[in-house]
């Protein structure tokens, strides 16, 4: 759903840059309160696998494809503040380094892409896990359910917008159908791919899962050979592997999706696309700014081989999506850190 140039007018973009804007400042400002010093390394490495991911086209109809957009999953993983800033990390280097959404559009795929799946799949999740019993399968398809809305909630989201500014005149009823049809297509590959990596972190290391926070098994005890749930106390899930070795799982799966499987991922327009080109969206979209970029369109220029050029290019997006995340969220930790140090609370005792 990464909207290029020209498929919107300037002021709309400019006004969806200004709303993009707010959010960020928003989203660093409540980022503070949700990383620290287990879980920021954990937010790079959701910006790098949402990269990896995001190559990996999926079929979901006769000539159309789709990919993760990623706002659930950052946004249980993380948290929803750090959840914006992931999806929108990632969103710039993809635009910046390899043509894909437009520089003038970057307001518009933000907002889209990063603001809007992020705040309404976590809301739903949040939803959900009030009325569900508490446990980790709870979380699990929590975690389907708000990604699988989350995708044709981010359709209606630019059908809105295209109505505000559209650059050519087709009929928003049409553009709506065909965008909420698609989406809802490829938010069942996201629920899918978002239920099974949230379920398998939540297995291994639950307490760094903002989502999950809270999350507690009943204590059992054995009377008479059978073992029987303690009604109190409860305890913690135990963790089951170190952060590091979560880390290093998370970034050579990514490095492996990206540099590997992404050659084999589905060739065929995503929904956006699709939906542009048999709507005549497209009729006045613009080249990318970035379109003579070493990396543009995911291959690295002047490598011939399409396999190791895809290759080359996905391992070094996630390297440096990786790098910028980390740095980013290294930053809003030092930023909280400062925020609390003793010479900040100095004098307010009694």
């Amino acid at each position: 759903m990464h909207v290029p140039d020209g498929f919107i007018d300037a002021p709309t973009s400019a006004v969806t840059g200004v709303v993009a804007a707010g959010a960020l400042a928003v989203s660093l400002r409540g980022a503070r309160r949700e990383l620290d010093e287990r879980t920021a390394p954990l937010a790079g490495m959701v910006a790098a696998f949402i990269f990896a991911v995001q190559m990996l086209n999926f079929p979901v109809a006769a000539g159309t494809s789709g990919h993760l957009l990623g706002g659930a999953l950052a946004a249980i993983l993380v948290g929803p503040c750090t959840g914006v800033l992931c999806v929108s990390v990632v969103l710039l280097m993809q635009g910046v380094l390899f043509a894909d959404g437009g520089l003038t559009a970057l307001g518009v795929n933000i907002t889209d892409m990063a603001l809007v799946t992020t705040v309404v799949s976590y809301a739903l999740f949040r939803g959900l896990l009030a009325v569900l019993p508490s446990g980790r399968r709870s979380v699990t398809a929590a975690s389907f359910v708000a990604a699988l809305v989350s995708v044709p909630a981010a359709a209606v989201a630019f059908t809105l917008i295209y109505a505000i500014g559209g650059t050519t005149d087709i009929s928003i009823g049409k553009v709506a159908t065909a965008m909420i049809g698609v989406h809802v297509l490829i938010g069942i590959g996201e629920a899918v791919i978002t239920a099974l990596t949230v379920g398998a972190v939540v297995a291994v290391r639950p307490d760094l899962v903002h989502g999950a926070r809270g999350l507690r098994q009943r204590l059992q005890l054995r009377v008479n050979g059978t073992l029987v749930d303690a009604p109190a106390p409860t305890a913690p899930v135990a963790a089951r592997t170190s952060r590091r070795t979560l880390w290093v799982t998370g970034l050579v799966t990514s490095l492996v999706l990206a540099g590997f499987v992404s050659f084999y991922a589905s060739a065929d327009p995503d929904g956006l696309e699709k939906v542009a080109h048999d709507k005549g969206i497209d009729k006045k979209a613009e080249a990318h700014a970035a379109s003579d970029s070493p990396l543009a369109d995911y291959g690295v220029k002047d490598v011939s081989d399409a396999r190791l050029s895809g290759g080359l290019a996905g391992v070094i997006g996630v390297g440096v999506t990786v790098v910028a995340g980390s740095a980013v969220f290294w930053a809003v930790r030092r930023r909280r850190d400062a925020d609390v140090s003793p010479a900040s609370t100095a004098g307010t005792g009694a």
